[in-house]
Formats: C-alpha cells, structure tokens, sequence
C-alpha cells in the first residue's frame, strides 16, 4: 500500500521542512506551563508548587529525594522548592521516622485547601488543551506521549 505523501518522509528527519520532535516538545511545554502560571497566579502557587502538592498527596511518605526523582528535577531546585512552600505554609518537613538523614515530607492543611482549588485549574486547562483532539484519540496520545517521555528518560540516562 503506498504511503500519502503527507506521510511520507521526504527529508532528513532534522530537515527545517519537517516537523521536530525537541522545538515541538518545548514549544507545547512552554505554552502549557505558562497557561497554568496565568491561572494559578490568585492561588499564590506556580506550576512547580502545584507538582509538589500533587505528589505529595498521591503518594504519602514520600522523602525530599524521592520528590526528587519523581519530579524529574535537581536535589537543589527541589530543596530551595520546599523551602520557601515550607515557609508559605504549604508543606511540613520532619525527620524521616526510618531514615534520619531524610526529610519526610507532608501537605498541611492550607497546602490541601489551595491543592483542590489548583486541582480543579489544572483539570479544566488539560480538558481544553486535549479538546484540539477527537475523544477517543487522548488517551492514546498520553500514552504515546508516556513512552516518548520515558525513552526521552532512558537516553539522558545513557549519556
């Protein structure tokens, strides 16, 4: 079966006539992250504070390096993070009870109060930003865009 041609690659993959994978990834980053921003500034919270609440909540007993890595970031931008949200009164730092060298992290009560109104933010933005595709087509793509993530992983890790 022959190929459309709107299909078909007709140039080198990093050719300036073709669409790219690194400028597109930013370009849609950067225009989601600057959305939320925007509509989370009355909540006095930014995307990344966001991130933290979120883990946070999902998954208790969680320690400083484990956000971490779960939040894809560098220890330093992690630690400075929970410093000033700890200093906002988003967020409880302890003494891991197992592992003393650790923090344990915990939402306080304000940090879950501005979490569910930040929540309902970040639902409707991903329902608006996924409505550009057909219904039965966005899961597909999260899952697409999971495995492009995680191969994206796996290479920074092979540097």
């Amino acid at each position: 079966m022959a190929r459309s041609k709107k299909n078909a690659p007709s140039s080198p993959i990093d050719s300036p006539d073709r669409r790219r994978l690194p400028p597109l990834l930013r370009r849609a980053w950067y225009g989601l992250n600057q959305a939320f921003r925007r509509r989370l500034a009355h909540l006095g919270l930014t995307p990344d504070q966001f991130t933290v609440l979120r883990i946070l909540i999902e998954q208790e007993d969680i320690t400083q390096s484990q956000l971490t890595a779960t939040m894809t970031s560098d220890p330093n931008t992690v630690a400075s993070l929970v410093n000033r949200m700890e200093k906002a009164g988003l967020l409880e730092r302890e003494t891991h009870e197992r592992d003393r060298r650790a923090n344990q992290l915990r939402v306080s009560r304000n940090g879950k109060m501005r979490y569910r109104q930040a929540r309902a933010v970040a639902i409707g933005l991903q329902s608006e930003v996924l409505a550009v595709l057909p219904a039965g087509e966005r899961e597909e793509f999260l899952e697409q865009l999971a495995a492009i993530a995680e191969s994206c992983r796996r290479a920074a890790e092979a540097s």
